[in-house]
């Protein structure tokens, strides 16, 4: 690789990250046989939140060819989640394999430095050169195509030249601020707070790995994800207002008062011994006015990422790397690397991430949760939500009614009682439903 102070090296794509969504960009155009430069920040393995995945990243595991890896690194196998109530009086369970529409409903909860690691390793394997511990200082557009600059850990600089450029730089989002095209999503400004214990007792049986939901009195809720060697993810997701007043100090003193505050919680967390300190993540809802423009194209957290209450993030970004290196193999094959060459890739990470808001947006409304909740509700309507629950975010017309009526039903619930009323009206945002 040349210094900034010699001519830059040509290459078909750069792809700024290497996180899932640009490890699965990467890997694609290896595949399409395009020469790839792949620029990550970090040192692998690095800790990033994220470890519940949904059935659909089977067949991104497939394509990339990374599915032998994942499935022997050991990770717990995830079936479905496990809704409970603030009280854990009612229980809901997600069982993939009730939808007809996932052909293979197990999945893993995983250590993403384990999984990243493994997926930048396959991006190396297939011929992208990948430059981990180097920072991006600019990237032009002035040309025809695409010159980013980027230093490594000694300070040194250089130059790579490409027809265009892949953003799959997550939440910093460098090419997505660079052309002002993050729009945080004002419904969504919620807050996490989250750390790793030891002592929680797991679910029994097939049902081990599964992660659990636990939906507060408020709008608020838990998730409790089983880890490998006895390790548990514990984190809460609060809108702004509800947590701004839990008491200032430490995160974990934080994480500890909202446990507290919520019966099941605390009953879970009972011999419960901090394992990783606590972390917080502010805001972090977020779309973009466009996915693509001349000459480049945003995947995953770069271009939108949603509440993590249905555990899309790794689904999405993977999906959408490999959606983003396809259209722009198509591109590069015609010559035409303008935003009209990704006007379908546009689409595509919009509508996704429409049809995933929809169900977030209703989980934090009364309406939805005291449907959710019923012991008593219809198979199959719930087998229809659970198949967009498990990553099928466009499913076939028969499920798409029943989960039209479904949504029917939860606004309705906000001005008759259709059924047993479990959340008070006043303590949560059935504006949302709106």
């Amino acid at each position: 690789m040349s210094a900034t102070d010699g001519p830059p090296r040509d290459f078909d794509a750069i792809v700024l990250g290497g996180g899932p969504a640009g490890t699965a960009a990467a890997i694609r155009l290896a595949g399409h046989g395009r020469r790839v430069l792949l620029v990550e920040r970090d040192r692998f393995p690095r800790f990033h939140i994220g470890e519940s995945l949904l059935p659909t990243t089977n067949a991104a595991f497939a394509a990339l060819g990374v599915a032998e890896a994942v499935r022997a690194a050991g990770f717990p196998a995830k079936w479905g989640a496990s809704f409970l109530t603030h009280d854990g009086s009612f229980q809901r369970y997600a069982d993939f394999s009730a939808s007809g529409e996932l052909p293979e409903p197990q999945t893993w909860q995983v250590e993403r430095a384990v999984l990243d690691e493994i997926l930048l390793d396959r991006a190396a394997a297939v011929g992208v050169e990948v430059r981990p511990g180097h920072r991006v200082l600019a990237c032009d557009f002035a040309g025809r195509g695409v010159e980013v600059t980027f230093r490594d850990e000694e300070d040194a600089q250089y130059r790579a030249r490409a027809a265009a450029a892949v953003d799959a730089s997550g939440r910093a989002g460098l090419l997505a601020r660079q052309f002002g095209l993050r729009r945080v999503d004002p419904r969504l400004a919620n807050i996490s707070v989250y750390a790793h214990y030891r002592g929680v007792p797991p679910l029994e049986g097939r049902r081990a790995g599964d992660i659990r939901i636990v939906a507060r009195a408020d709008a608020g809720w838990f998730w409790v994800i089983p880890l490998r060697e006895g390790v548990t993810s514990v984190g809460v997701v609060l809108p702004k207002p509800l947590f701004e007043r839990l008491p200032r100090g430490s995160h974990e003193g934080m994480l500890a008062h909202a446990v507290a505050g919520t019966p099941a919680m605390a009953e879970l967390m009972r011999e419960a011994e901090l394992a990783r300190p606590a972390r917080v993540e502010k805001e972090f809802s977020y779309a973009a006015s466009a996915y693509a423009g001349d000459r480049f194209l945003l995947a995953g957290d770069a271009g939108s990422f949603l509440d993590p209450v249905f555990s899309s993030g790794v689904a999405i970004a993977l999906d959408s790397g490999i959606e983003a290196a396809d259209a722009l193999d198509r591109a590069l094959a015609r010559g035409e690397t303008g935003r009209a060459a990704f006007a379908a890739f546009e689409r595509r990470q919009r509508a996704r991430y429409e049809a995933f808001r929809r169900f977030v947006l209703a989980f934090y409304s009364a309406g939805f949760r005291d449907l959710f909740f019923q012991p008593g509700a219809h198979p199959r309507i719930f087998a229809a939500v659970v198949t967009v629950l498990g990553g099928r975010w466009r499913p076939g017309p028969v499920n798409r009614l029943w989960i039209a009526l479904f949504f029917l039903l939860a606004r309705l619930q906000r001005h008759v009682e259709l059924v047993p009323r479990i959340y008070p009206r006043e303590r949560t945002d059935d504006a949302l439903l709106a």
